[in-house]
């Protein structure tokens, strides 16, 4: 009987508990932020029933929770993982208008919207006019204007809202969060909880949402009074009306508009309580679903029947969130859970390698990309593969004839002579080889040219003319761009910032998660350190030297390449900064520093040479303040110096490939 063999549970199978835990997490809070606005709504005639959750108020609470729970399920949707590194504004809104997700975003904040809606207006006290239907005189029903424009203010704020997710790509899941925190020195505090951070954000949230409401009434205000908006708004009321109210046939618009002091006070107040319940949703989500990999302190693939079966799984997965959260907690393995850590060493048995040989692979395959990218910037593409072309076959008889073998040849006429004549004129002056042909078209070029200098001399003065050259246009054109640049609106459409450029090339695009290099870097760093004393077969050593020269090559070509890649002209900063790219090359000095330091006495053992080990020491160490670029070449000289050493250096490595040492090095004894 063949032996049972163990399933290998995949990695999402232990991520989405842990996931779906952080969503409850998420909706507790918004529930809270939803009784909160219902006791606000609330009107406050009885002690008791204007708190009670089992009343009116809980009523309210669920509904408003509704509103809310939609934005939830938008963002369980779409969330991704890193930076977006599309270029400007107006580019990813034409890479995503054909997409369905797009449109999705703003279709769940309108039905937010319409949940929300009825709510505050039933809500609200029936002396404040915000029915539906007003009867006037008699039993006569019209349509209550006032309440008409408070629906189409609401819907102004969904549209804002929706515009606001997407450019400010709130989607985007920032996996440093807690690293950046941890890695705090100004404090020696434990950093605050994060329902403490939410708390102290709840006050700007609650101000922002205020200003935000009150921009988004003077636009309605100035829509709804000079647009066709309010005559198609009360229109379609009417249509709806109709069937269930005695209402006028004709569409006329009442005489006075609706707007008064307290109706916009009104608007605002919901106006308020929904950016209020968008944002505090959504603050949530992005606060709670970045907890660190861990359940119980221990890392989610634990509770696994194979924990580096399952770990592996999520490292090779084709899902960036799902291998981003993979790598973090072969992290946090690699630095805190020594158990793990000689489970890794120690397994040696698997189909395809040794657990040790897999991680490297994944972890080094992950630094590497940065170089391949950093190799292919600024090259053209690859042409396409040329197309194969058939041979045309050989005939083995002349065509067939299609003319009228009975009609007589017609002699050449007047008319067929022009016309050969103007041919033949148009080929001689369309050939353009720079030889001067003998036509009488080319005889009055002269003649027009100056026609038209004298004709350009009379009408326009001489300013006029140094104003209309090219390079004059191009600068005042830019002038105007950048004046036009100092609105929000605009920047946030045609800037290109340096950041998501220079993150782009270096990181990868559309998305560009640098919490993934960070953590494979310090994943094989960390596991290469403690390998001088947990592993028991020392399989690892045979790969550091190349992880050193891996590590020195990287950081030296994102250093050299952040010195060559331009500011685009419509970033106005003007900042040659990238905090991203920073944060990975200060993770991959710091690694190869601890690895360097650990294994300079076996330098001989493990392949490496004194230019090596010079060069490695250069690249972990971290430069002391840099003069700015317009300061002085003599800071950019040694850079320059530097580089092809390392790439000459690097490149006879590539072209010997490194043969694993077969033998154990003298590292043995610190293990005895």
């Amino acid at each position: 009987m063949a032996p049972l063999t163990v399933r290998r549970a995949p990695y999402k199978d232990f991520l989405q508990p842990a996931l779906q835990s952080r969503f409850a997490s998420t909706a507790l809070v918004l529930f809270i932020v939803s009784y909160a606005e219902a006791l606000l709504l609330s009107r406050w005639d009885s002690l008791l029933w204007s708190w009670f959750p089992l009343g009116p108020t809980g009523f309210r609470t669920l509904a408003i929770f509704a509103s809310g729970l939609s934005i939830l399920v938008l963002r369980i949707a779409h969330y991704h993982v890193g930076l977006r590194t599309t270029g400007s504004g107006f580019h990813t809104l034409r890479a995503n208008l054909s997409k369905l997700s797009t449109y999705e975003t703003a279709f769940w904040y309108i039905v937010s919207t319409c949940i929300f809606c009825p709510i505050f207006i039933y809500s609200i006290s029936p002396s404040a006019s915000l029915r539906w239907v007003s009867y006037t005189s008699g039993d006569r029903a019209r349509a209550n204007e006032r309440t008409i424009f408070l629906a189409l203010y609401l819907g102004a704020c969904a549209l804002k809202q929706s515009l606001d997710h997407f450019i400010g790509d709130v989607d985007h899941l920032d996996l440093g969060i807690v690293f950046r925190q941890l890695d705090n020195k100004e404090s020696d505090k434990a950093p605050p909880s994060r329902e403490v951070r939410l708390l102290i954000h709840f006050p700007k949230l609650v101000a922002e949402s205020t200003v935000k409401s009150g921009w988004v009434l003077g636009f309605t205000i100035l829509a709804y009074l000079a647009t066709p908006i309010r005559s198609i708004a009360y229109g379609w009321t009417l249509m709806f009306l109709r069937p269930f109210y005695n209402m006028p046939r004709s569409n006329i618009l009442p005489p006075t508009h609706p707007l008064d002091f307290w109706l916009c006070a009104r608007c605002i107040m919901a106006g308020s309580l929904l950016f209020v319940l968008w944002t505090a949703g959504n603050t949530a989500f992005s606060i709670f679903m970045v907890k660190t990999p861990l359940k119980n302190g221990q890392p989610l693939s634990s509770e696994s029947k194979d924990p580096n079966g399952s770990l592996l799984n999520g490292l090779k997965s084709k899902k960036p969130s799902v291998q981003s959260f993979a790598m973090w907690e072969l992290a946090y393995i690699a630095e805190n859970f020594e158990a793990r850590r000689k489970a890794i060493y120690a397994d040696i048995d698997r189909s395809q390698g040794p657990m040790w040989t897999q991680v490297y692979g994944v972890c080094i395959d992950v630094i590497k990309s940065i170089e391949v990218r950093a190799d292919a910037w600024g090259k053209p593409p690859a042409p396409p593969p040329p197309t194969p072309i058939e041979e045309p076959r050989e005939r083995t008889a002349a065509p067939v004839k299609t003319d009228n073998i009975f009609s007589p040849e017609r002699p050449s006429t007047t008319r067929s002579r022009l016309r050969d004549y103007a041919q033949a004129e148009v080929k001689e002056l369309l050939r353009g080889d720079g030889q001067p042909h003998k036509s009488a078209l080319n005889e009055l070029r002269p003649i027009a040219k100056k026609t038209w200098e004298q004709t350009k001399d009379n009408v326009l003065t001489k300013e006029q003319r140094d104003a209309l050259t090219p390079e004059n246009v191009r600068s005042h054109w830019e002038r105007a761009v950048l004046w036009s640049m100092q609105s929000g609106f605009v920047r946030a459409l045609f800037q290109q910032q340096f950041r998501t450029k220079f993150a782009g090339a270096v990181l990868g695009t559309p998305f560009a998660e640098p919490m993934l290099y960070v953590h494979a870097s310090n994943a094989l760093c960390q596991l290469a350190v403690h390998s001088l004393t947990e592993d028991p077969f020392g399989h690892v050593h045979r790969d550091v030297a190349s992880i050193i020269c891996t590590l020195t090559l990287v950081i030296g070509q994102i250093e050299s390449m952040k010195q060559r890649f331009p500011v685009h002209w419509t970033d106005i900063q003007g900042s040659a900064t990238c905090p991203e790219v920073d944060e990975v090359v200060d993770t991959l000095r710091k690694g190869l520093g601890q690895v360097v330091a650990s294994f300079e006495s076996f330098s001989s053992e493990l392949g490496l040479t004194r230019t090596e080990l010079r060069l490695a020491k250069e690249a972990a160490a971290k430069p002391e303040s840099v003069a700015p670029k317009q300061q002085a070449p003599t800071v950019t000289k040694p850079v320059q110096e530097a580089k092809p050493r390392v790439e000459r250096r690097i490149s006879r490595a590539e072209e010997v490939p490194r043969k694993r040492l077969a033998s154990k090095p003298e590292m043995e004894q610190v293990r005895a």
